[in-house]
């Protein structure tokens, strides 16, 4: 699974509004230079977290962001489909609803069974467990696997 550039964004984005004390806003550009995300593109990103529900926007002064859901409420499949779309496609269509004839008809069950992969564990994290470094112990255990730091 490649992760855009806009999904690692917006999971940034709102760990650093939901890591922040209390009710005051955080502005984009504090979000954008405290997490290293361009200012243009953290702005698109808002408006979709924003559209999505998981934060709100204050304007004036004393504006900018702060959560609009509980944290512990947001897994990071939210997140990415809220930014992106479905967890998992092949070419635009989902898996369910492909086909493939002869020697690939197996195929659809490989990307089946990898978007359920995908969900064991990007349904189970929320940003409340990014932001307290406290990710569930089924998926922290994935990391005792010791292929989990070998590039492939």
């Amino acid at each position: 699974m490649r992760i855009s550039a806009k999904v690692d964004y917006a999971v940034r984005a709102l760990c650093e509004i939901a890591a922040r004390p209390g009710e005051a806003p955080v502005k984009a550009d504090e979000i954008a230079r405290a997490q290293d995300i361009p200012h243009s593109f953290l702005e698109n990103i808002l408006v979709d977290l924003r559209r999505a529900g998981f934060v709100r926007s204050l304007r004036g002064q004393v504006g900018g962001y702060r959560m609009a859901a509980a944290p512990a409420s947001i897994t990071i499949a939210d997140v990415i489909r809220a930014v992106e779309g479905p967890l998992a496609d092949v070419r635009g269509v989902r898996p369910e609803s492909l086909a493939f004839d002869g020697s690939a008809t197996a195929l659809r069950d490989v990307w089946l069974a990898t978007r359920v992969s995908l969900r064991h564990v990007l349904e189970r994290v929320t940003i409340a467990d990014v932001v307290s470094g406290e990710i569930p112990t089924d998926v922290r255990a994935l990391l005792d696997d010791p292929d989990a730091l070998v590039p492939h």
